[in-house]
């Protein structure tokens, strides 16, 4: 074997029907219309085991993502740091906060926020697939990145503004208001990039897909679905069935498919084949190029929480009988921000470097332009980028956006003091 081994892994984490999704605030599992998948790869020959995986989940927060750090990491005999664990974010899927749950569980009239016994199995899946991936590694000699434009796709929901600039409208990820979709794209990263590794006999052994969009066409209906991005995916690993393919979600915070999505079966269909497209053609512009360096780096950040609401605000709301399950169960998350905080259990962002190509994972519901600027950090240099990691701190605003307001800012935990906290995070990242 060579310097240096790939050992790619995968496998189900599909919730039982009647599982919770999205927390609980949108309709449980009825209808399982594809299976959800957990697929990584554990990057050997550059100090400890790197592992990196990507989950079908709508989001890992807190306790939850650490908990699958780590045991991915022991089954690969290596560090809870040299681990990233990225959710692709269809939002008719799980979301898991185990310090949510136990806020939530104190009333029986809350639906349960996700099965613990189902979580445990899925981490015991986890080790397993690992542990039986080793001895299957292979070794992995060149590396090799393209990117493609995706044909429209996404679109920025934050472009409905009055005369002030204030957010007036958001723009869902689907969406049938003509004004609304008649307005221009917005901010928005245009650009699949794939990051693809080769055996010597150049065969492509593990690739891997980034792009920047909310990845649902429709949801909030009970039929568990990788969505349209997932299934792109997957007609990729139906095509060459010899490398494993990942999907990973940029920062797409502010970002959907709502000008091009009207919500329809028959849409989700056609936003399947551009992302698919976007893939095929990316991957049909790489020039493999021998590895000659793998880098790890990482750094931890810790942002404030916002000074409102309190947690006894939030419990109160929590406990309200006459709230609805959004505004009940909403506040249980931010609940767990705040504890989380008072642990001071950091945030890990990690970047990997493969010669001259670098990938970001970072954590919570990143803004676009976060993406943009860690792009342009690196001129000449190919910056991939994975948001959606541990999602403990939610939405992440750019400072200049927090005084537009919307939905994204009202709900975000933190205050605009956290773009400059990330955007040094990146920036020491990519210059470690």
């Amino acid at each position: 074997m060579g310097e240096f081994s790939i050992a790619p892994f995968r496998f189900d984490v599909t919730p039982p029907l009647g599982h919770s999704l999205l927390g609980g605030w949108i309709p449980p599992a009825a209808v399982i219309d594809d299976a959800l998948e957990a697929i990584g790869y554990v990057l050997s020959g550059a100090g400890a085991p790197i592992v990196v995986c990507a989950v079908d989940w709508a989001g890992l927060m807190n306790d939850a993502h650490l908990a699958w750090r780590t045991t991915l990491a022991a089954a690969a005999g290596t560090t809870p740091d040299r681990v990233a664990v990225q959710c692709v974010h269809p939002h008719n899927t799980p979301f898991v906060c185990p310090i949510a749950r136990a806020a939530a569980a104190r009333y029986p009239e809350l639906p349960a926020m996700y099965d613990a016994e189902f979580f445990a199995d899925c981490l015991r899946r986890a080790r397993e697939a690992v542990l039986a991936a080793l001895p299957r590694a292979q070794a992995v000699t060149h590396v090799a990145h393209g990117e493609a434009i995706v044909d429209r796709v996404a679109s920025n929901r934050r472009v409905a503004r009055n005369a002030s600039g204030r957010v007036t409208a958001m723009r869902r990820s689907s969406c049938t208001d003509p004004a609304l979709i008649a307005l221009p794209d917005g901010l928005i990263d245009p650009t699949l990039q794939t990051v693809s590794f080769f055996g010597a006999d150049g065969r492509k052994i593990v690739a891997c897909h980034y792009y920047a969009t909310h990845p649902m066409s429709f949801y909030e209906d009970g039929r568990v679905s990788s969505d349209f991005c997932g299934l792109a995916r997957k007609r990729r690993q139906a095509e060459e069935p010899e490398c494993t393919h990942l999907y990973f979600t940029g920062c797409a915070g502010d970002v959907s498919a709502g000008k091009y999505n009207d919500g329809s079966a028959e849409a989700r269909v056609t936003l399947t084949g551009r992302i698919h497209r976007a893939m095929v053609t990316a991957e049909s512009r790489v020039v493999p190029q021998a590895i000659a360096a793998i880098d790890w780096a990482t750094t931890e950040v810790l942002p404030p929480p916002t000074l409102t609401p309190t947690a006894p605000e939030l419990e109160a709301a929590i406990g309200d009988p006459n709230g609805t399950l959004v505004t009940r169960l909403l506040p249980a998350f931010r609940l767990g921000w705040l504890r989380r905080h008072e642990s001071g259990l950091p945030f890990c962002l990690s970047r990997l470097q493969v010669n001259g190509i670098s990938v970001l994972h970072l954590p919570g519901e990143m803004f676009v332009a976060y993406q943009l600027r860690a792009r342009a950090m690196r001129p000449g240099s190919p910056v991939a980028v994975a948001a959606y990691g541990d999602d403990g701190l939610w939405y992440v605003p750019t400072k200049a956006e927090y005084p537009a307001g919307g939905y994204e800012v009202s709900v975000a935990f933190c205050g605009d003091e956290v773009d400059a906290i990330m955007s040094d995070a990146i920036r020491r990242l990519l210059q470690a």
